[in-house]
């Protein structure tokens, strides 16, 4: 089996080194780049599996990089975990409203770093066979959830769920991609489209009533701290 490639984009030299070393011996293809320009180039090229981002690169900083990766329809679903220094909740945010899958700051364990991208790529493989298994049926199934996007109908546990739109397209969201966490911004683009006004409050009470009506079976949707929601993997 072809090992899976992962492209670091760092320019700080004993960070890749590091990080390549921890990649290389869990038994990962290891690609480098010191810049976004670089990185970018590497992508088109190489075609990874998954890209470790610097935030703070030289040419080009790692949000633009995420920024023109999530336009481009042959890199929209490249699995992006961000590695920086800086981690304030208004960076975080950003960097997930940009569309990466994860976020990790320095200092940082390398074990910590391995083991999300395992997530990350495991999230990735999940998703193709859900979207698979959606094809044959049009029922999207997880937990004891069912959802029939094309009838807007919810069934849990066998018995039916009546849900407003705005909560259905939340469990939609949040159901499509199980262990990735979505800001309250994501969740608002996702459900609404861009130009809709809503505020990231109303977005909570949106997710207390789901889970209120989706009973034992709400305490699948986790709440990260800081930053928004995401449905148990």
């Amino acid at each position: 089996m072809a090992r899976e490639t992962i492209l670091i984009v760092e320019d700080d030299e004993d960070i890749q080194q590091l990080v390549g070393y921890n990649l290389a011996k869990a038994g990962f293809h290891v690609l480098y780049a010191e810049n976004g320009e670089q990185g970018l180039a590497a992508v088109k090229r190489e075609q990874p599996d998954l890209m470790v981002l610097d935030i703070m690169l030289p040419i080009l900083g790692g949000f633009e990089v995420c920024r023109i990766l999530r336009k481009e329809p042959r890199t929209r679903t490249l699995p992006i975990i961000m590695l920086t220094a800086k981690g304030e909740d208004n960076d975080v945010t950003a960097g997930l409203d940009l569309g990466a899958d994860d976020y990790i700051t320095k200092p940082f364990s390398p074990r910590i770093l391995v083991a999300r991208i395992k997530a990350a790529l495991r999230r990735r493989e999940e998703l193709s066979a859900e979207e698979g298994r959606e094809a044959k049926d049009g029922m999207l199934r997880i937990h004891d959830i069912v959802i029939d996007p094309k009838r807007y109908e919810v069934m849990v546990a066998g018995s039916p769920v009546s849900l407003t739109v705005t909560e259905f397209g939340i469990l939609d969201l949040l159901a499509r991609r199980p262990g990735w966490v979505f800001s309250r911004q994501q969740i608002i683009d996702g459900v609404r489209g861009y130009d809709y006004v809503i505020t990231p409050r109303a977005v909570d009470v949106q997710v207390f009533g789901l889970r209120k009506k989706l009973g034992t079976s709400g305490e699948c949707i986790e709440t990260v701290r800081g930053i928004g929601y995401r449905m148990k993997g």
